[in-house]
């Protein structure tokens, strides 16, 4: 299947998944799949600049990033839809409930860096695409701390994607210039 198909396929997918909830992205009135279609703009510029990179899964996974944490899909139905290593990839992505809050995202990124370095990608696109003006209601602390998350996730997957890790580097020093003025 080409690429184009496999894009428009998915997207199907997860908005039909995302809707079910009317999902919107936090401190808009966008729905969800905008974020969705973000992460996945930036597999597809991150692909032109990386050799040896699996297009194909990395936009299925980017597109499905959010799908078990966010909605009903389950693992077994990722699975069968698309494939186990999909799957697989967006149950890494997914923060485990049952891990302390605290502990979520390191445990998230330990998972993440057994898989390929598509699945890191995702992982850098998705933090890149959420780095933007942070919701009014987000208290001081709470910015701050998705900040402290994003130099992590900078740390934690250097080496996945030279592309992505310096968008995410500038995207970073942008978020706290936004905050320091805000």
């Amino acid at each position: 299947m080409d690429i184009q198909s496999t894009y428009q396929e998915t997207i199907k997918f997860a908005a039909r998944k995302h809707g079910e909830t009317s999902q919107i992205i936090p401190g808009t009135n966008l729905p969800y799949v905008v974020h969705l279609s973000n992460v996945a703009m930036e597999i597809l510029m991150a692909a032109q600049e990386t050799k040896d990179f699996d297009l194909k899964y990395a936009i299925q996974v980017a597109l499905l990033h959010d799908t078990l944490e966010d909605t009903n899909t389950t693992f077994e139905e990722l699975q069968e839809i698309f494939s186990s290593e999909v799957a697989q990839a967006v149950q890494a992505l997914t923060k485990n409930k049952n891990v302390p809050k605290e502990e979520r995202m390191l445990d998230s990124l330990t998972r993440i860096k057994k898989l390929s370095k598509e699945v890191w990608a995702v992982k850098l696109a998705d933090r890149i695409t959420n780095l933007q003006a942070p919701p009014a209601h987000w208290s001081s602390e709470k910015i701050q701390a998705y900040q402290t998350q994003a130099l992590q996730i900078a740390q934690e997957l250097k080496g996945g994607n030279s592309y992505l890790e310096n968008r995410l580097a500038r995207k970073i020093n942008e978020y706290a210039a936004y905050c320091l003025k805000h």
